[in-house]
């Protein structure tokens, strides 16, 4: 058992997906067909020993409870681990006051009352494996105030703006938390994960809402940098931030790739989702499916290539669907042609025959539309 609780922050002021994003928050977004994003830091946790995990949730709950649920189909330790839910109403009407400092406050009480001495934190929009269980005793051995997780990326300039990177010095100490500006290729991408004591925690979060109302945790910790043993930890294997649409589209058809799925997926290291009960998917005589992860409950009678296809969708016959991705119980219609499209859930495109985009700019169809 990890001698830690966990919490599982939500986005920052700055990331925001086009399209997806005002129906349901990051977390709540569904990836590689069955998963939700939110499923990979609860599984982290979970598989590390943690069973006291608390999420915060900015906007738009609805869809996030209602796939969390209880908790219970993340394999938390029915009797003494729980799954809380938290948000804070202060700031809803500006959304610059509505930061994870002014819900941690605001939820004080519950995070007081908590009896582990340290907190795990990780970010909502964010997918990875990773042991905190490991990474907790390494932040005890090494005497650290804080640890820091970050992934090393050569393509920054382009990539990740959206996120903080790490100015650490040679002994991995972190001298600055700083905003991606796409200056260079080469950076060390904050995976916003954080180990720390929860009392040092609590007292970063008093410290911040005295200095400003505007301040997150990230710019505490930045500040606290001078002060404290702050220390980075590298993170190898697969990592991807959905911090706008094109992050989005590109993460989900990357772990089509099976290399890239097996830095991810590990069956001793599994990721939990709420289950679905539908049916197998049936493929028809006139199906062609190509280099694709199709989820259950499909009936898929046309062409499929390089293409997400989420649960209970129908691909009719004569219809070629390519390097997209289609959100759960989407319909596309007989001889229509998708290419480098995301899809939301319940759309059914039927009368529009091509609807093709370019990769670098994927094209999207909103929820519930007819097309």
């Amino acid at each position: 058992m990890c001698n830690a609780f966990g919490i599982v922050n939500f986005s920052g002021t700055r990331i925001y997906v086009e399209g997806l994003q005002p129906y349901r928050p990051i977390g709540a977004f569904s990836f590689l067909g069955r998963y939700r994003v939110i499923d990979f830091p609860i599984s982290n946790m979970s598989n590390s020993g943690i069973d006291q995990i608390q999420v915060y949730i900015r906007r738009k709950p609805r869809s996030l409870v209602e796939h969390l649920g209880t908790g219970r189909h993340y394999n938390i330790n029915s009797k003494r681990g729980n799954l809380h839910i938290l948000f804070s109403e202060n700031g809803m009407e500006n959304d610059v006051y509505n930061n994870d400092i002014a819900a941690f406050v605001e939820n004080m009480e519950i995070i007081e009352q908590v009896r582990y001495p340290y907190v795990v934190i990780a970010p909502s929009y964010m997918v990875y494996s990773a042991n905190f269980d490991t990474l907790l005793q390494n932040h005890i051995d090494s005497e650290a105030d804080i640890t820091l997780l970050y992934h090393s990326v050569d393509n920054a300039k382009e990539s990740f703006l959206s996120c903080n990177t790490l100015n650490l010095n040679r002994q991995k100490g972190v001298l600055s938390i700083e905003e991606n500006r796409g200056t260079a290729k080469n950076k060390n991408i904050f995976m916003d994960t954080y180990i720390m004591k929860k009392e040092l925690f609590i007292d970063l979060i008093h410290r911040a809402q005295k200095l400003s109302s505007l301040y997150t945790l990230s710019d505490i910790v930045n500040l606290a940098c001078e002060e404290l043993d702050v220390r980075g930890v590298a993170h190898r294997g697969y990592f991807a931030a959905i911090t706008d649409f094109k992050s989005y589209y590109e993460a989900n058809l990357s772990l089509i790739d099976y290399k890239n799925a097996m830095n991810l997926f590990d069956e001793y290291w599994p990721i939990y989702t709420r289950t679905n009960d539908s049916c197998p998917t049936q493929y028809f005589d006139s199906a062609d499916v190509k280099n694709s992860v199709v989820s259950n409950g499909c009936l898929i009678e046309g062409t499929i290539e390089n293409s997400v296809i989420g649960r209970g969708c129908t691909i009719k016959e004569g219809a070629v669907v390519k390097n997209s991705v289609i959100l759960p119980d989407v319909v596309i219609g007989k001889d229509v042609h998708i290419e480098n499209q995301v899809v939301d859930k319940h759309a059914h495109v039927i009368h529009i025959k091509d609807l093709v985009s370019t990769p670098d700019r994927p094209g999207y169809v909103r929820r519930d539309d007819t097309l």
